[in-house]
């Protein structure tokens, strides 16, 4: 990357602070661009889901990677719990969307419970195994809540054999108006298929482990046995170890990563598979250099540009995002690693400005917190709007979750350091309630992004990037006005 008229500022640079110049391109169709990530995890798109309990859980994980994201589990969840996560995201389907199955004799108010859960927002009936019928929430408006769902299902199904032609399908779909069919293998349900579905997989290419099975990976902290940890994880079959912790450029990381190294190196040689470690978070080259040399394969670059994040104003310590990843990434490259940009993104210019910058994937956290596939629970408040509730996860929030198992005067004396929101409503989306939904946005503005720089995958587009400075004013008219003025 090279900024407009080659000059570095002697100031560093927010998203916000930049835009990027067209360049003579002989890419003609975003269906040209390969946004293969060159970290060496595995991923077809440079979307990684963060670590945030309220956001990353099984759904999430498995959703990502469909389209070729990977999720990060949380690291504050047991052990076990985590294993059972990834062992259910491994035995999805890598095409058909994991459907909601209910009974004829469950009751509506059982399965507006459950429609939230997915945004195909529809359940397969199921009798004695087989598929007899499909609920969606338009066929519960008005009726009592313990109505069977026998009596509200649409019987008229249409059912699509695993060995079917997609498009085919897509086809005959569409010529019965259905935009949800269960897939059959035999007598066996394998999962859905929606028609956008069947589109996005013309689109996108699963991130797969070697097996053919969905990427997941998980986070472990710096404190305690964190061999160990790391053992039980990649027993686990993770597929991408993180080693977090707010401020990654310390003593503490630099004594753990080492361990985690080893503990992956055993696992490597017993397993033949190798787990990507990142670790993180800093902001400085030193930093990165640091943890490069301490054996991370990717290093997670930001402080306190997320938006549960109040670091910058607790503290004053952090560094505005696009310098970050610049100086990270070109550290990082000099080690032969790759860095993640973590946080500050909230369109799809500022993804495609990261990794203009230099970075292999970014982390996103909130923005896809107000998605049917979070982990949080859906909620609706007086207007009837849909929302989720998010936390940053050194709020006392989630806090008080991490040091359950502590006394009640450490934890209570670790109260009084929390630093994030513990609680902020994020909405739904009307036109985008899907994290899908969202990908195609991002997905779609970062492959268009590179046919401007004249790039065909990521490391081209980190070459080809010319980027320029602007003032609020600059940023400001590049923003839509969707009523006149």
């Amino acid at each position: 990357m090279e900024f407009l008229g080659g000059a570095k500022p002697p100031y560093d640079l927010t998203y916000a602070d930049v835009f990027m110049v067209p360049a003579r391109s002989d890419v003609s169709s975003r269906l040209d661009v390969d946004l293969s990530t060159p970290d060496g995890v595995g991923t077809s798109l440079p979307l990684v889901v963060a670590n945030m309990t309220a956001i990353s859980g099984r759904r999430m994980a498995e959703t990502i990677a469909r389209r070729g994201g990977i999720a990060i589990l949380p690291q504050d969840i047991p052990s076990d719990i985590v294993g059972g996560a990834v062992s259910w995201v491994k035995s999805r389907h890598p095409v058909f969307e994991t459907p909601i199955k209910v009974s004829p004799e469950t009751v509506v108010a059982a399965v507006l419970a459950l429609l939230g859960k997915r945004a195909h927002g529809a359940a397969v009936v199921l009798a004695e195994g087989r598929p007899v019928g499909i609920v969606t929430e338009r066929d519960c408006v008005d009726v009592d809540r313990f109505t069977q769902v026998s009596e509200v299902m649409t019987p008229d199904l249409l059912a699509v054999a695993k060995d079917d032609d997609l498009y085919a399908a897509y086809d005959l779909m569409t010529g019965h108006h259905l935009t949800v069919a269960p897939v059959l293998d035999g007598d066996e349900m394998l999962g859905v298929l929606t028609r956008k579905g069947i589109l996005r997989s013309a689109i996108y290419r699963p991130a797969l482990d070697a097996q053919g099975r969905l990427l997941v990976g998980a986070a472990m902290g710096v404190n305690g046995d964190v061999q160990a940890k790391a053992t039980e994880l990649l027993s686990s079959e993770v597929d991408v170890l993180v080693v977090d912790t707010a401020h990654g450029h310390q003593e503490r990381m630099l004594d753990a990563l080492p361990l985690v190294v080893v503990a992956r190196d055993k696992w490597q040689a017993e397993s033949g598979v190798r787990v990507p470690v990142v670790a993180g978070n800093v902001v400085s080259a030193a930093g990165t250099r640091e943890l490069v040399a301490a054996g991370a394969d990717v290093v997670k670059v930001g402080v306190g540009p997320g938006a549960m994040c109040t670091t910058r104003m607790m503290t004053g310590v952090g560094r505005p995002q696009f310098s970050a990843v610049l100086d990270c990434a070109q550290a990082a490259d000099d080690g032969g690693a790759s860095i993640w940009a973590d946080g500050g993104v909230k369109y799809p210019r500022d993804v495609a400005l990261a990794l203009a910058a230099g970075a292999a994937s970014v982390m996103v956290g909130s923005w896809f917190a107000g998605t049917h596939e979070s982990a949080g629970d859906l909620a609706r408040d007086a207007d009837g709007r849909l929302y989720k509730e998010s936390f940053g996860m050194a709020s006392a929030r989630a806090v008080r979750h991490r040091t359950r198992d502590q006394s009640s005067f450490e934890r209570a004396r670790s109260a009084l350091f929390d630093e994030g929101i513990s609680s902020s409503r994020m909405y739904l989306d009307p036109a985008r309630p899907g994290v899908e939904d969202l990908v195609d946005m991002i997905a779609a503005g970062v492959r268009s992004a590179f046919t401007y720089a004249g790039a065909r995958s990521i490391p081209e587009f980190h070459q080809r990037a010319r980027v320029g400075i602007q003032s609020a004013a600059g940023y400001d008219e590049g923003r839509p006005h969707p009523v006149s003025w």
